[in-house]
């Protein structure tokens, strides 16, 4: 099941929160909140799956999110 672990305005930050989750092997999605926002302007919602959900929230805490 997907979690929302964190939510963040601008497609291109959204991007990197995953990469880097994606870089420590954890499985992440972006979802947009509004549906005819431009992504810059849009907030994000990062998802991840429940079971990585405490070292998704880790690897947030290291980047100060």
């Amino acid at each position: 099941m997907w979690v929302v672990i964190h939510m963040i305005k601008g497609e291109e930050a959204a991007q990197r929160v995953c990469d880097r989750l994606k870089a420590e092997g954890i499985l992440s999605r972006m979802r947009p909140v509004y549906k005819a926002t431009p992504p810059q302007e849009n907030y994000f919602e990062i998802q991840v799956l429940q079971s990585e959900l405490q070292e998704a929230r880790e690897i947030l805490m290291e980047l100060g999110l």
